[in-house]
């Protein structure tokens, strides 16, 4: 499947931000100070974010590059087999 940086890196930010509004709700129960609860949220948005980008890093890696066949060739003969095949058959009905 292929995906886009951008469209990456907005799926990146969309998880970091679920996951920083998960943690604040859980810290806001808990009886900590406003300051290490903020701290604690904006330092697992940005792990969570810088951990989705190198997973995406590593996956772009591990993936084969794909390689595409153009669909219009100015050339037919330097396209598909069963182009080919077809162009030489019509070649052929010409001919007779």
């Amino acid at each position: 499947m292929y995906l886009s940086p951008r469209a990456a890196q907005v799926r990146n930010t969309l998880v970091s931000i679920s996951n920083g509004s998960i943690t604040l709700i859980i810290l806001l129960i808990a009886p900590l100070g406003l300051a290490a609860v903020i701290i604690n949220t904006l330092l697992v948005t940005i792990a969570t974010y810088a951990v989705s980008s190198m997973a995406d890093r590593v996956i772009a890696w591990l993936s084969p590059s794909v390689q595409a066949e153009l669909l219009s060739s100015t050339n037919p003969s330097q396209g598909s087999l069963s182009r080919r095949q077809r162009y030489l058959s019509f070649l052929q009905r010409r001919r007779q």
